[in-house]
């Protein structure tokens, strides 16, 4: 066996050890030998993964052969794929080539796992499985084939899988402690791919130093002329594949003895010239079924059977002679050692031999419609409306399966393939919403949508088209009152409204989301609109646009029907349905019960897939941490959200995230920043119509306002959102600063404003929404209760089922009850809801509220050990971790990857913990430390 990725040697046998065979195979790989071996050891006791990365030829793919080897020889059952290049656009296909062995055990599984993973692998019809279903069901499979003992996954070529198998077998290979199973991997040095990093162990295969690559030549090509053994050294550079093959080529009676070195290539690429060197001698029936394996890439050989008939697989033999393929005869199946070599072969045909293969091919694929159609799309040389029909009905599918890249790249195909105007326009409007709506691919989109309104400026397309540049204007430039009238127009002017036709209900959609971000007098037109729809629109749309756009007034009454679809959400591939209806439970504070799904749909654009999605999405992440305290988890999140608008341009989504950093830093005294969020976000949002930014500017004005004292500036900001006494509609924002509107009219002296609010709170029965809601509302009806009842309704407030799911708000309103409690002398009761207050301010850093309650404190006099001790004492966990590791002379880099952190969180952290120690500088953290230290030893 060879050192190499595959390149021609005889196979090892099978023996105990992974230690280096005699004779030179596998020459210089000690050290990855042997932490293969144990990795293997590892994986048969208690499951593991484990990572090949390297440049091509370096001898990742031999390593997987030895491991496989070796594992077979314990009687280890092994199964093995590899990622092709030419199907990562069909959704589970390298999934399916892996699993065809195991699918004997199919039976094993509960039905619904068997319903699941039929659907995903093709072998049968249902609704689209959830990805996360299929990623557990296959761990399921797998522990079943396995049985009582253990088993080896192996794929070479991660980074080619398609995305949708790339992303179950990343979760797996993450998820197999206890299992008994091993996944090992391998992909080039240089390529993006779902199993980097992630808890993955990983190890980076070198090329061979000098003494082993000397060595190697010298074992395999012993007669090598010394000036050709020097040229080889120096240009292999190590590279095993290319110690082998330089020999062989210069070797070659039609090459003898250059009489300069050729033209320095990159590594692959001369790799590759190599290869077409091996492949040009072969017979020409060779080379076409060479050709037709490398088109088809799952090495099936009833493919190449049923194309070309029974005598093609002894077509095949001088490839296998050449060592170029690998023949499994048991198993039907055929393998190139190489990727290069497929890449080779292909680079060797013409045009319209590719065309003629991938036709006979389809014409196998009468099963497989979403390969078939691909295979098609290849062999056309002129548009075809039947392949775009079913190409389109490919991207449809694979869409709904959660797979919104590969659907873009399908409806950019069928668009090339339409032979009539009208419906390549519509294609390509298709395409250009879904980049800007679901990929993140919004560069893309003027020019999709130039494309498609010269070819059919007001054909059928032109809804389409509107769809389209509506997102682009909202998206990209935050143009509000241009994307509604766009919209709005497009779908005004059909005669007729069908509720059933897809588009217009796509169309209906964004109307709707436009309207959260508009203005209130928005919604109106919008409604009469939806009413003109026969048969009426879908009753998710009227649920969800009744629970986002005005939860305060018609949330209630579709509040079941809302809940219904969120516990749907597990089951749901589609990352922008569960993006919409996670948006619709935002303002309810259903965060928490769409968290699961809303993850799924984050990791899947981090993964490659839904990028817009995942911009929508996160922030939701982000809004959960902060109502539940995880202050700086939520940052971390507004950190990648603001990262990610920023490099796919989507400036308006990227203000969501500046607004929940700057209510932190409100909440933490971090006065400068949060109001230059504020005044940036309103002369941003002004011009543009974008209403719901300028709510979030005011809100965030409120919040810092109340830190300060400054409770009449509080107060105007507030209700700036709406009037006291009034929960204006359409107007969502204002359910999360009804509490910061009490407070201000409190301690402003507006008692009658405040309890106002209070009673249209009451009226509208907010408490219902959920939990935090009732909780807000008894708070700050205690607020304004006179002497003597208000008790009562602090009581009822921190009574409220899970209240401790919201600390800041649960904090605000005990320091507000044990205000009352030292007013009115009842002090014992007093000092207890102020030190619980205090404690909860000074974990979550909100500096002012924490100065607040342990004035209070004090005035009640109670003495927190923490109140007492300040300094150190104060800091928060995290904090004291940072403030180590600076005072050790790390950097704000190196102390963010130590903790995980983003430089701007240490930053951060570093601006609270230098006031609270009295220092100014590192010098003086360090001595702060060492001092704290030493009170400690005495």
């Amino acid at each position: 066996m060879t050192p190499d990725d595959g390149a021609d040697g005889p196979r090892r046998k099978p023996h105990d050890s992974l230690s280096p065979a005699p004779g030179g195979m596998l020459v210089g790989r000690e050290h990855e030998l042997k932490v293969v071996e144990e990795f293997l050891r590892r994986a048969a006791a208690d499951g593991d993964a484990l990572v090949l990365q390297g440049e091509a030829g370096v001898g990742k793919t031999a390593l997987l052969d030895a491991a496989e080897e070796a594992a077979e020889a314990d009687g280890v059952p092994v199964i093995r794929t590899v990622g092709v290049e030419g199907e990562t656009d069909l959704a589970y296909a390298g999934l399916r080539r892996l699993l065809t062995p195991l699918l004997a055990h199919l039976d094993g599984l509960s039905r619904p796992q068997q319903r699941t993973l039929a659907t995903a692998l093709g072998l049968d019809k249902g609704p689209p499985p959830d990805r996360l279903a299929v990623a557990n069901t296959v761990l399921s499979l797998l522990g079943l084939a396995g049985g009582n003992g253990s088993l080896l996954v192996i794929v070479d070529d991660l980074p080619w899988l398609d995305r949708m198998s790339a992303a179950v077998l990343a979760f797996v290979a993450r998820r197999l402690a206890g299992t008994r199973i091993g996944f090992l991997g391998a992909f080039r040095t240089g390529e993006s791919s779902f199993f980097d990093g992630g808890g993955l162990a990983a190890i980076e295969v070198m090329p061979l130093g000098r003494t082993a690559a000397a060595g190697l030549v010298d074992r395999r090509y012993p007669a090598l002329a010394p000036r050709v053994r020097q040229q080889v050294l120096d240009e292999a550079a190590g590279n095993p594949l290319a110690l082998l093959e330089l020999p062989a080529r210069a070797a070659d009676g039609r090459h003898e003895q250059p009489e300069h070195t050729a033209p320095a290539l990159p590594l692959s690429q001369r790799l590759e010239h190599l290869f077409a060197a091996r492949v040009d001698p072969l017979p020409p029936a060779t080379r076409r079924a060479l050709l037709l394996a490398a088109l088809d890439a799952t090495g099936d050989l009833g493919i190449l059977v049923a194309a070309f008939g029974a005598p093609a697989i002894d077509d095949l033999a001088p490839a296998e002679r050449a060592q170029l393929i690998r023949v499994d005869g048991e198993r039907r199946l055929l393998a190139f050692r190489h990727p290069l070599m497929r890449s080779a072969v292909i680079a060797m045909s013409t045009p319209q031999q590719r065309r003629d293969l991938h036709a006979a091919i389809a014409a196998q694929m009468t099963d497989e419609p979403d390969r078939r159609a691909w295979h098609l799309a290849e062999a056309a040389d002129a548009p075809d409306e039947s392949i775009a029909v079913l190409l389109e009905r490919t991207a449809d599918r694979i869409l709904r399966r959660g797979d919104v890249v590969g659907a873009l790249t399908a409806l950019l195909r069928a668009a090339d393939l339409t032979p009539d105007g009208r419906d390549r326009s519509r294609r390509l409007a298709r395409a250009a919403y879904v980049g800007a709506e679901v990929t993140g691919d919004i560069g893309s989109v003027p020019r999709l949508l130039a494309d498609a309104h010269h070819i059919d400026p007001d054909g059928p397309a032109a809804l389409a088209a509107a769809v389209a540049t509506s997102a682009y204007l909202l998206n990209h430039e935050g143009d509000v009152n241009g994307a509604y009238r766009m919209l709005f127009g497009a779908i005004a002017v059909r005669e007729e409204l069908d509720g059933e036709d897809d588009g217009l209900i796509e169309a209906l959609w964004f109307l709707i989301a436009i309207c959260v971000f508009g203005r209130p007098e928005l919604w109106q037109p919008m409604e009469g609109l939806t009413g003109r729809f026969r048969p009426a629109p879908p009753r998710y749309l009227t649920v969800l646009a009744k629970a986002f756009g005005d939860p305060a007034h018609q949330a209630l009454p579709v509040l079941g029907e809302l809940d219904g679809l969120i516990g749907g959400l597990s089951r749901e591939p589609d990352p922008a349905y569960v993006t919409r209806v996670a948006l619709a439970g935002a303002y309810i504070d259903r965060q928490r019960a769409c968290r699961g799904p809303v993850q799924a749909v984050v990791d899947h654009g981090r993964e490659g897939g839904a990028v817009t999605s995942q911009i929508q999405t996160e922030v939701i992440l982000a809004n959960d941490d902060f109502f539940a305290g995880q202050w700086d988890e939520s940052l971390e999140l507004c950190d990648e959200g603001i990262r990610l608008c920023e490099r796919h341009g989507y400036p308006l989504l990227r203000w969501l995230y500046v607004h929940q950093d700057a209510v932190i830093a409100a909440a933490r005294g971090q006065t400068e920043r949060a109001r230059a969020a504020a005044d940036a976000m309103t002369r941003w949002a002004a011009p543009r119509g974008v209403g719901l930014l300028l709510a979030y500017g005011h809100g965030i004005e409120a919040l810092v306002s109340l830190g300060r004292g400054k409770y009449q500036e509080a107060f105007v900001h507030a209700s700036s959102i709406t009037p006291a006494g009034e929960l204006r509609p359409y107007t969502p924002y204002a359910l999360w600063t009804a509490l910061d509107l009490v407070e201000a009219a409190v301690r402003s002296g507006l008692r009658t404003e405040a309890a106002r609010h209070v009673a249209a709170l009451r009226d509208l029965d907010i408490p219902a929404l959920s939990p935090r809601l009732a909780l807000v509302t008894a708070g700050a009806a205690g607020m304004v209760s006179p002497d003597g009842r208000f008790a009562d309704h602090f009581e009822a407030a921190l009574a409220v089922a899970g209240a401790e799911r919201w600390p800041f708000d649960r904090a605000r309103i005990q320091l507000s009850y044990g205000q009352r409690l030292r007013q009115s002398r009842a002090l014992a009761d007093a000092r207890r809801h102020l030190s619980d207050a205090f404690d909860t301010f000074q974990r979550l850093d909100a500096a002012p509220w924490s100065a607040f309650a342990g004035k209070e404190l004090r005035a009640a006099g109670g003495v927190r050990g923490k109140l007492q001790a300040g300094g150190i004492a104060s800091l928060t966990p995290q904090q004291r971790e940072t403030a180590m590791l600076a005072a050790a002379g790390l950097t704000n880099k190196q102390i963010a990857e130590r903790l995980f952190l983003s430089p701007r969180t240490v930053s951060t952290h570093l601006y609270q913990i230098y006031p609270k120690l009295g220092v100014t500088t590192r010098a003086g953290l360090r001595d702060a430390l060492n001092d704290e230290e030493r009170r400690t030893e005495d």
